[in-house]
C-alpha cells in the first residue's frame, strides 16, 4: 500500500473532527466497562487517545497500516497512554501465536473487551481480508467481547453524490491545495476512488487510489455470524434509531459468542 503523504495527514483531523461517532464509541466503552480496547484502523489517533483518557486503568491499543498516520498519532497529546502498532488485524493473530514483531509492542495480553473500527474503516477492507479481520478480532476476545463499526448503506449510493463534487482549492500549511475526486462504480458493491491533490505552490501532484466495498445489512450479519459474533445490532444513526433500510449509515455492534 502506498502510504499517505504527511502533508495530507496533517489535514486529516481538520477534515474528520470528533463528533457524534466519537461520542458513541466512548459511551459504548464506558457502558460495557471495557478494560482492553483495540482501535483497528486508528488513523491519527484522535479517538484512540480519548478512549485512553476516559479511563486511566484501561489498556488501549491503536493499530493502523499507515506509518504516516501513526506518526501523527504518536505526536499528539496523550499518545503515551496508548500502545501504537503498525499493521492490521494480523497483529492480533501473531500475538496469539506468540510470534515476535519488530519494535516489540504487543497488542495481546488480556482478552480484548472492545474492538472499534471508525471512519468507515470496514469499507476499506475488501473480502476476503474483511472476513479474516472479523475472525482475528473474535479470536482475540472472550465470549462477551464487543466489536463495533459503521458502514455506509449501499442503497443510498453515496458514490453517485461524490462523483458530482467540484474541484476545490484551499489554503494549507503547505500552500494552496487543489483537490479533485474521480469515482468509478466497479459493480458488485465496489467503488474505486482516485484522489488528485495538487500542491499548487510547490508544483506537486499527489494521487491516491483506493477501493471501497459497500456491504448490505444481510451481508454484514452473515459475515459476523460466520466469524462467531452474535447479538448483532444495526442502528441507522449514532442516537440508536433502528435501521430501516433507508438511512445513509449502518452503525453495527455485535457480541463475541453465538446468540
Amino acid at each position: 500500500m502506498t502510504d499517505y503523504d504527511p502533508r495530507l495527514v496533517a489535514l486529516y483531523d481538520e477534515d474528520n473532527p470528533a463528533g457524534e461517532d466519537h461520542d458513541f464509541y466512548r459511551a459504548l466503552a464506558r457502558r460495557i466497562g471495557a478494560r482492553h480496547v483495540v482501535d483497528l484502523g486508528c488513523g491519527t489517533g484522535l479517538l484512540t487517545v480519548a478512549l485512553a483518557a476516559d479511563d486511566h486503568d484501561r489498556r488501549v491499543v491503536g493499530i493502523d497500516p499507515s506509518r504516516a498516520m501513526l506518526g501523527a498519532a504518536r505526536a499528539r497529546d496523550g499518545a503515551d497512554a496508548v500502545t501504537w502498532i503498525e499493521g492490521d488485524s494480523g497483529v492480533l493473530r501473531r500475538d496469539r501465536a506468540g510470534g515476535d514483531r519488530a519494535g516489540g509492542d504487543r497488542a495481546g495480553g488480556d482478552p480484548v473487551d472492545l474492538a472499534v473500527m471508525t471512519g468507515n474503516v470496514a469499507q476499506h477492507i475488501l473480502d476476503p481480508a474483511w472476513e479474516l479481520t472479523l475472525l482475528d478480532l473474535r479470536r482475540a476476545m472472550a465470549d462477551g467481547g464487543v466489536v463495533a463499526f459503521e458502514s455506509r448503506n449501499p442503497a443510498r449510493r453515496a458514490w453517485e453524490e461524490w462523483a458530482t463534487w467540484p474541484i476545490t482549492t484551499r489554503a494549507t500549511p503547505s500552500g494552496r491545495l487543489r483537490e479533485g475526486l474521480d469515482v468509478t462504480d466497479l459493480g458488485g458493491g465496489l467503488v474505486r476512488l482516485v484522489w488528485r491533490n495538487e500542491l499548487l505552490d510547490l508544483g506537486e501532484t499527489l494521487t491516491r487510489e483506493e477501493t471501497l466495498v459497500f456491504r448490505d445489512r444481510a451481508t454484514i450479519e452473515r459475515q459476523l455470524a460466520r466469524a462467531g459474533f452474535g447479538a448483532v445490532r444495526i442502528d441507522g444513526d449514532w442516537a440508536g434509531t433502528a435501521f430501516t433500510g433507508d438511512e445513509r449509515l449502518m452503525v453495527v455492534t455485535a457480541t463475541a459468542g453465538r446468540d
